[in-house]
């Protein structure tokens, strides 16, 4: 898998996203030449359901609460950034991979 950009901040990581609304079913859908990792979220992009839907897959994955997850940029595109509080950005990345690696078909 191509590297994803985290950064580490004071109090957690910030990851950059690029979604993809109205999608079959909401997952990662792998990592751009840029290093944006790409979601798709099954919600539509209307009155927040896209970007709530987001933050409970991210919740989901990273095994925090969500009110750990907030999105600090991009709150109605497409591109976004998403701070994780009190995790390193090695502690995103090995979570995200540990999923990823957990949904490959064997």
């Amino acid at each position: 898998m191509r590297k994803f950009k985290l950064h580490s901040g004071k109090s957690g990581a910030a990851l950059t996203l690029r979604i993809t609304p109205r999608a079959r079913k909401t997952e990662f859908a792998g990592v751009l030449e840029d290093g944006i990792l790409r979601v798709r979220v099954a919600a539509p992009p209307v009155e927040g359901k896209a970007n709530a839907a987001l933050l409970t897959f991210l919740a989901k994955v990273l095994a925090v609460r969500k009110n750990r997850i907030e999105i600090i940029a991009g709150q109605r595109g497409l591109d976004k950034i998403v701070s994780v509080l009190d995790l390193s950005a090695e502690e995103v990345q090995s979570r995200i991979q540990a999923w990823l690696s957990a949904q490959e078909p064997e």
